[in-house]
């Protein structure tokens, strides 16, 4: 991102009228007033009276305990950010004096304050700076002068307002502690990417030799905290505090702005609108639920939004992009549908009732009032590229139904018994080649093709009903709101990499689709297994079988990378070789650029 960096040369004013000082603190903090956005409640202040303009209010000898879970920044503007951190204490409350700096030495404060952080909202610090200058490179840091204390120095900064040649994104989600180390994070906070994109799964709610925990679990320390299945507030701000302490997450959130959205593992698996999966009547109340990880969601994740139940929101990248950040998991979501319910007693699939059910024009992911705001905001970007960030894939994954009859069969044997037996693994892998061979030939107009092998490969039904293909309506009705923009969706959930292009029932190409995969959670690795040709010949069957999409990598761990610029957008997609080690190599698997 080309920026000006922009040095606020201010000559510090004192002064002598308590009255005029106040109005000077509150400008420069803005906390307490109208209009000021945070999450989840407004932070207190205190001692403004001693607050200064430009000059450097925290000394340089303090030590750096009791900030264990490092700083952050969230949702960058032209002219705002949002700053984090959290104080580790026994006291009832903290006060902590902040620093926002255009250099790295803090010679130059543009902004500085102080808040007072407690228990109700778990110690954490969330302050919204505003009327900063557009465009710039900030450093910012916290202290608790009473007890000689220092963060570390977070780098953070302003989304330029015009004039920008190009913006670089670190696409990432699925971060499942217990699966591994979060190598990901590290390389995106060594990276040159200006904004991290975060499209949820920050935190999984499993306890300990639940899904995620591996050979490697134990090993490397990767217990989760605590070790049940996350309920309660309490529960869910422990689980924050034990993947803040991560210190490949620490680097990226210390070295660039996060703008992030929940996915459904932030409450519990598959969620929906008013209820999961994953949540059990044992449980309690899945609203009490949902809203003691809403609230523990905004303590360590906060955004411009000002209801701890709404995480959509757009941002305006210069005169370059739109990005429209969506909740395709909670605000409105109706039920998935799940294949079980349509295999009857004999154990025949009643095709008729699910297409019925699928085709339901009153389903939907995003609700009404997301739905409304979202192509509002959509028709009136006069940006170059339109990109929204959201949670599941929405490009049309649709695969020959015996080929989904035969991956259940696989996982179920997974579930019972760890591993896929030899005799499934041989019917898998011939039944692909068969699938692939078949499609081929019907690609190349074969007159020889049979009405039953057509048929085997013609017969296609969706294989994530979580995803927009379990949503087909509204999918429709969105997409057609694409036509003359140059959309670019980012996706993740899957834990794989994906490039899709997106079209409408009639094959209008409406955009593209990237999807990242996962910071840890396992992907397809379970099923193939370790052997180098069966995971390319999965991957290279997918691409075949599947209209559409151009790209698929089913088991390595990584990001996103996406450049916007004024001569197009490249995507590279950036695997790194373990995460069972700190000591790793991230390569780029595969880049595209449109």
């Amino acid at each position: 991102m080309n920026f000006n960096y922009v040095s606020q040369n201010q000559t510090h004013i004192f002064m002598s009228n308590p009255s005029n000082k106040r109005r000077l603190f509150l400008r420069n903090t803005l906390l307490a007033t109208g209009g000021i956005i945070l999450i989840p409640n407004f932070i207190s202040c205190s001692n403004d009276d001693d607050l200064t303009l430009n000059n450097a209010i925290i000394p340089d000898n303090l030590t750096t305990s009791n900030f264990e879970l490092g700083v952050a920044s969230f949702d960058p503007t032209s002219n705002q950010v949002i700053i984090w951190t959290h104080y580790t204490t026994e006291a009832i409350q903290a006060t902590i004096t902040y620093e926002l700096s255009t250099d790295i030495n803090f010679n130059t404060i543009v902004r500085s304050g102080e808040v007072i952080t407690d228990s109700s909202r778990d110690f954490t610090v969330s302050v919204e700076v505003q009327d900063l200058e557009a465009g710039q490179k900030l450093y910012y840091r916290f202290a608790n002068l009473e007890d000689n204390t220092v963060s570390v120095i977070g780098e953070t900064i302003t989304l330029p307002s015009s004039g920008l040649d190009a913006v670089s994104m670190g696409v990432v989600s699925c971060a499942n502690y217990a699966a591994g180390l979060f190598n990901v994070y590290d390389a995106l906070g060594n990276s040159d990417v200006d904004i991290i994109v975060h499209l949820g799964d920050y935190i999984y709610e499993y306890g300990e030799n639940q899904y995620g925990t591996n050979e490697s679990t134990v090993a490397l320390g990767r217990v989760p905290e605590p070790n049940h299945e996350i309920v309660s507030l309490d529960d869910y701000r422990q689980r924050y505090r034990q993947y803040r302490s991560d210190a490949g997450l620490q680097l990226a959130h210390q070295k660039k702005p996060f703008i992030a959205v929940w996915d459904d593992h932030e409450i519990t698996n598959d969620t929906y609108q008013d209820g999961a999966q994953n949540h059990q009547d044992n449980e309690g109340d899945f609203e009490t639920r949902k809203q003691a990880a809403l609230q523990a969601y905004s303590e360590y994740l906060p955004a411009m939004t000002n209801d701890v139940n709404i995480i959509y929101r757009s941002f305006k990248i210069g005169d370059l992009a739109d990005l429209i950040m969506l909740d395709t998991r909670l605000i409105g979501r109706d039920k998935q549908l799940d294949f079980n319910n349509y295999f009857g007693s004999t154990g025949s699939f009643d095709f008729t009732a699910f297409g019925e059910d699928l085709v339901d024009p009153n389903r939907s992911m995003l609700g009404a009032q997301q739905k409304s705001w979202f192509q509002s905001t959509l028709a009136n970007s006069s940006s170059k590229y339109q990109v929204i960030g959201q949670q599941v894939l929405m490009g049309k994954m649709f695969i020959p139904a015996e080929l989904i009859i035969t991956i259940g069969t696989i996982l179920g044997e997974i579930g019972a018994t760890g591993s896929v037996s030899a005799g499934t693994t041989a019917f898998f892998q011939a039944q692909l080649t068969e699938l692939v061979t078949l499609k081929l030939r019907v690609q190349a107009n074969d007159p020889t093709l049979t009405a039953q092998e057509i048929g085997r490969v013609s017969n296609t039904i969706p294989y994530n009903l979580d995803a927009w293909d379990g949503y087909l309506v509204e999918r429709e009705e969105l997409m057609n709101s694409f036509v003359g923009k140059d959309v670019v969706v980012l996706a993740g959930d899957t834990h794989n990499a994906w490039y899709n292009d997106l079209t409408l029932q009639d094959g209008t190409a409406v955009g593209k689709e990237l999807a990242t995969a996962s910071v840890s959670s396992p992907g397809f690795e379970g099923i193939l297994g370790g052997d180098a040709a069966t995971i390319t010949g999965f991957q290279q069957a997918m691409t075949i079988l599947i209209d559409g999409l151009n790209y698929f990598n089913a088991t390595e761990r990584g990001y996103l990378k996406v450049t916007l610029s004024g001569s197009g957008v490249q995507s590279d997609w950036i695997f790194i070789d373990t995460i069972a080690s700190s000591n790793y190599i991230a390569h780029t698997g595969f880049s595209e650029s449109f």
